[in-house]
């Protein structure tokens, strides 16, 4: 009677503590807030690296000769981030909330043949660059080749070549947008560039108002000269948008995939294919087993000592030991530790505990994980 009433209360308390998860209010990225920003306040702006497709090697964004502040100051940084190659370091951009900027001059270089020679061979290897706004990565804004909706390339690219010559990308138009909530503070929730290649930044001072039509529109890109010396003047604009994505939504248009079909087909396929050859395995050895069953059977009538053949030579092998049996051991146990990694990995990360603004969790995690999992 006392197991029965037992029983009783603890599915009644399961059955309450179910009823609770409505009332439940969480975090969109746990461990994650949102910064409320004022008008006119600064933003800072940080550079993270330079990736490039071609060579998987990344780059700290000073080692090339770019405007620096007159003190950097690097961000201390956990595991995971120093394994993706992240050197998160301050920049001389200087945003305020809700100030637009127009043709700024970030400052002017004079690099050496060595420090253009360097900056053409990462050009021609394709690097982009990366940079922060409150834990949030910069992005450059394409259409599709359908021309049917935009999408977000991550970081922009540091200049581009075309017919032999080499541009460098001198000009960014950052663009900052915002989502006012209802205290009348500021959240950013998007980051967006549009790299330009000028050759003739006017300064602000110099043409007032109209500077940005005329860097927008009246220009020649700035080409380098990869055997002498080049006189670069680096200049941005700032312009704040409003956005009706919520702080808590504003990773899913980096998150956002337009090629879903294309992957649902090459899985579809390789599960068909997969299929397909275990039938085929499946028939040869059903038949092979059923012949050599049907053989046995008919020795059995005949009552006959015939030498064993067909899977029956091999039914004892699988108890004797293999020549490599510690190569094979370490194979297994590697199989299993990584098997349990990723599989734990998952599970974590389907919870919402693996979140991209969380910098370097997923490589810490998965550094923890195959340590432990041994």
């Amino acid at each position: 009677m006392a197991d029965h009433k037992q029983g009783f209360f603890s599915g009644t308390l399961v059955v309450c503590l179910s009823f609770l998860v409505f009332a439940v209010k969480a975090f969109y990225l746990p461990g994650i807030a949102p910064i409320d920003y004022e008008s006119e306040g600064p933003l800072e702006i940080k550079a993270v690296k330079m990736t490039s497709i071609k060579t998987q090697l990344p780059y700290d964004y000073y080692s090339l000769p770019f405007c620096a502040p007159a003190k950097k100051q690097y961000i201390p940084e956990n595991l995971g981030e120093v394994l993706r190659g992240d050197r998160i370091v301050n920049t001389p951009y200087k945003v305020k909330v809700m100030i637009n900027k127009s043709c700024t001059i970030l400052c002017d270089k004079t690099w050496s043949p060595e420090e253009s020679q360097t900056v053409a061979k990462r050009i021609k290897e394709d690097y982009s660059v990366h940079m922060l706004v409150d834990n949030l990565p910069i992005a450059t804004k394409f259409r599709t080749l359908d021309n049917t909706e935009f999408q977000y390339e991550h970081g922009f690219k540091l200049g581009y070549e075309r017919d032999g010559k080499i541009y460098i990308n001198n000009f960014l138009h950052l663009v900052i947008k915002y989502h006012k909530d209802n205290s009348g503070s500021f959240r950013v929730v998007g980051f967006e560039a549009q790299p330009m290649s000028i050759s003739n930044i006017e300064t602000k001072t110099a043409v007032q108002e109209t500077a940005e039509a005329e860097c927008k529109h009246t220009f020649v890109s700035q080409e380098i000269n990869q055997n002498g010396e080049n006189k670069i003047r680096f200049g941005y604009i700032v312009s704040w948008e409003p956005s009706d994505i919520v702080w808590a939504s504003r990773w899913d248009t980096y998150l956002a995939m337009s090629d879903v079909q294309i992957h649902w087909f090459s899985i579809v396929n390789s599960v068909v294919i997969a299929i397909f050859l275990s039938g085929i395995v499946s028939m040869i050895l059903i038949r092979t087993l059923r012949r050599d069953i049907a053989k046995y059977n008919q020795e059995d009538e005949l009552d006959d000592t015939i030498e064993e053949s067909g899977w029956k030579l091999v039914h004892g092998d699988v108890f004797r030991p293999p020549r490599f049996r510690l190569l094979l051991t370490a194979c297994v146990g590697s199989g299993v530790q990584l098997f349990a990694m990723v599989l734990i990995t998952l599970v974590v990360a389907m919870f919402g505990m693996l979140s991209p603004a969380s910098r370097g969790s997923l490589l810490s995690a998965v550094v923890f994980l195959f340590v432990f999992m041994g």
